[in-house]
């Protein structure tokens, strides 16, 4: 495992000296635009494990993607391996369709210090809710990226994320009440606290959420990439591509249905992904929206 083949991965040719933001931000987009958000391997058979050699393995070498355990934990290797201060938070994701918070603490988010500074760091949450930059941790500022505005606020010693996203132009009209569409334009992403976590605090959620039938994950099957204009999501056999911004504080949202054939020659060529056992779609309708 070494820091050189990784950001061949990434295609990062930026600075290694420098621990400063303006850096960190730039390892992070390479990261979340050639490193997929995606689960696949619950649907062809694999089995998604959290030893970081394994992950390494995973994402630089078979040039997969995967969920923010995995994500993530590589970023804060990286992180620390270029002599950032980093550490990882724990966070407990909202259902939109429950309007609630989980009650298992499922996502796994990287903090970075610099000038005493706090971000977070996250470059495993996928489609729309992706931030593009790191996120100062700081209560009830307004941080707008290319994806909305994103928003911190504090009560009690619990961080709240939450996104406000533009309107949005669906041509293809007969997914204009897709269940995948989010039709607020403010949503509540995640919590957390800034108790400092292990990788070993997720070893239950991991393999929880790859086994149980009420588990998001095993029932949709998800592959999301951030672009330099938006980002693609194959969910399912739903193939959805989002531009930001496309017209004034709209963004445009495309979608096409996919046939079995094609749902492999599509992860090449739109995910620069190529799985070595055969993929089993689903998405059950509900529980996550774009």
């Amino acid at each position: 495992m070494n820091l050189e083949e990784y950001f061949a991965r990434t295609g990062y040719k930026g600075s290694t000296e420098k621990q400063d933001l303006e850096t960190l931000t730039d390892i992070f987009q390479h990261h979340i635009r050639a490193v997929p958000f995606e689960n696949l391997s619950i649907h062809c058979g694999e089995k998604i494990t959290l030893e970081l050699e394994h992950v390494y393995n995973k994402i630089v070498r078979r040039k997969r993607g995967g969920w923010c355990m995995e994500n993530n934990q590589l970023l804060g290797w990286v992180l620390k391996g270029l002599g950032y201060d980093t550490s990882f938070l724990g966070a407990y994701v909202f259902n939109p369709h429950q309007n609630a918070y989980a009650t298992l603490m499922t996502h796994l988010v990287v903090k970075v210090v610099i000038d005493g500074k706090a971000y977070v760091v996250d470059g495993g949450f996928g489609v729309s809710y992706q931030m593009w930059q790191p996120m100062e941790l700081v209560s009830g500022k307004e941080q707008p990226q290319a994806p909305g505005v994103f928003r911190f606020t504090e009560k009690n010693g619990v961080w709240y994320l939450e996104k406000m996203r533009r309107k949005q132009y669906i041509p293809n009209q007969s997914f204009s009440n897709s269940d995948l569409l989010e039709k607020k334009e403010c949503r509540k992403v995640y919590m957390f606290s800034l108790e400092p976590r292990t990788v070993e605090d997720f070893r239950f959620q991991c393999t929880y959420l790859q086994t149980s039938p009420d588990s998001l994950f095993t029932k949709k099957s998800i592959c999301a990439l951030q672009t330099t204009d938006g980002f693609r999501a194959l969910i399912g056999w739903t193939l959805t591509e989002t531009t930001y911004n496309y017209k004034d504080n709209m963004d445009l949202v495309e979608f096409v249905t996919l046939e079995d054939e094609e749902v492999e020659k599509t992860l090449k060529e739109k995910f620069n992904i190529t799985l070595e056992r055969k993929l089993v779609p689903i998405n059950v309708k509900g529980s996550y929206t774009i």
